[in-house]
């Protein structure tokens, strides 16, 4: 079974989301905050990772940059689901080896989902 975190301080996208996964095929992991979700990363080693920027206590690109410092986080695949589209905010993500940035208005649950399930190779 594929583990994904989902890292987002909004509950309806964090709702939305695990709702749309078969728990025989994924199971979904959610944190509400980067310190909550840097800590379940670290136990629980998801096999993707659904962050977004902007968020209470630790802001996703704090969590990137302490996740990328542990030896299995380095690695870690993550997709950026924010509200920022500015290039400066792509960049900073991208210093930290993001596999996409998602700017939320440009994209629907579906969509977020297929290329989830896409990554995840549960199609």
């Amino acid at each position: 079974m594929k583990k994904l975190l989902v890292v987002d301080d909004e509950s309806i996208v964090r709702k939305a989301l695990a709702s749309q996964f078969d728990a025989a095929e994924v199971e979904v992991l959610t944190a509400e905050d980067g310190e909550e979700g840097l800590e379940i990363a670290l136990r629980e080693k998801p096999d993707l990772m659904m962050v977004d920027l902007i968020m209470q206590k630790m802001d996703g690109l704090a969590m990137l940059k302490e996740l990328r410092e542990d030896a299995w986080g380095k690695d870690a695949r993550v997709i950026v689901l924010s509200n920022l589209g500015d290039e400066e905010k792509v960049s900073a993500a991208d210093v930290f080896g993001v596999e996409e940035y998602l700017v939320k208005v440009n994209w629907n649950v579906t969509d977020v989902v297929a290329k989830i399930k896409k990554k995840l190779g549960v199609e």
